[in-house]
């Protein structure tokens, strides 16, 4: 057999049925194809069943494919009928690093050779996984979503040492025929990247809480009424590159150079080189798209008022005070 195209696959396995695997499954089902789950942790089968059916209505309302349909999910009895039963396998087993040495090693074996074979993992590289592989180790790829995948489109996609490009360009292409917004790093990165610029924050709301220089509450309304809501639209450094006024992110990054060294935060500044001040620039650019910086306020500002309008609707509408 072959590789399918990624947009034509209609056959998806599940490997690990937990929270992201669960999730997974109901993102692909949305998708309108068959998902084969598997996993031979107690109940697993039940707890599955119950996540999909208590979820489902939120899947409609994201709107369905063409066939899609709760109905279209099966439990393999046996992790080698899951992978003969499908032309992907997204695996989303605990995050124990011998543990899925064992079990890559286990799939490196017994999969049908066309098969690409995704991991959620949520911080190890595809190359500290994949030592233990004798076979098809270019066929193992690092598919990281954000929680829940079926809902939250962001998803990175990593190669390991032995990975195939071929691979992670088909694993990428797969993903946005499923309405992802994919980043397809070209390096391995420990955390990849959400998982580094939500630790970086995260550090820094502890060392807040554990001096008491403010509180939890204060830190989760300072993201969920200010820079998260821009974070929404442009992310960060596209909302930095609007800080430099008409100039954009030259002109910020020439202005507020000096500040990088002032004590704000507990994590260490890069050293801030003119290569890159040209990186920051060039990437700002390349996201504008040809948009000037008015076309940019615009389109921020514009959507910070439907995002504000709707989530005051709702509020108010569950009578939900914070």
């Amino acid at each position: 057999m072959t590789r399918p195209n990624p947009n034509e696959v209609t056959k998806a396995g599940v490997l690990g049925t937990g929270v992201i695997g669960g999730a997974w499954a109901l993102h692909f089902l949305r998708m309108g194809m068959d998902v084969v789950a598997y996993d031979p942790g107690p109940n697993a089968r039940e707890k599955l069943l119950e996540m999909v059916d208590n979820i489902w209505p939120t899947i409609e309302k994201l709107g369905l494919r063409e066939g899609a349909s709760k109905q279209r999910l099966r439990f393999a009895d046996s992790l080698e009928e899951m992978v003969n039963s499908v032309e992907v396998i997204q695996e989303s087993t605990p995050e124990n690093l011998e543990s899925k040495r064992a079990l890559f090693a286990e799939l490196d074996r017994i999969t049908p050779p066309e098969v690409v074979i995704i991991s959620s993992t949520s911080g190890f590289a595809m190359s500290d996984m994949a030592v233990n592989l004798e076979h098809q180790a270019d066929r193992f790829v690092v598919g990281h979503p954000f929680n829940p995948p079926y809902l939250v489109p962001f998803c990175e996609v990593c190669g390991g040492d032995r990975t195939s490009q071929d691979v992670v360009d088909w694993t990428a292409a797969f993903y946005e025929a499923t309405e992802k917004k994919v980043a397809k790093m070209d390096k391995e990165l420990p955390g990849f990247i959400g998982n580094r610029l939500q630790e970086a924050l995260w550090r820094e709301a502890l060392h807040m809480v554990a001096n008491n220089e403010c509180s939890v509450e204060d830190i989760d309304k300072a993201i969920a009424y200010g820079p998260g809501l821009r974070w929404a639209i442009m992310g960060h450094c596209l909302t930095f590159h609007l800080g430099g006024g008409q100039g954009g992110m030259a002109h910020l990054l020439d202005h507020f150079e000096d500040s990088l060294e002032e004590p704000w935060t507990r994590l260490k500044a890069p050293k801030l080189t003119q290569q890159l001040k040209d990186d920051m620039v060039a990437g700002c650019l390349t996201q504008a798209n040809g948009a000037s910086i008015n076309d940019l306020i615009q389109e921020r500002d514009d959507c910070l008022i439907l995002i504000m309008q709707v989530l005051d609707d709702y509020r108010k509408e569950k009578g939900i005070n914070r």
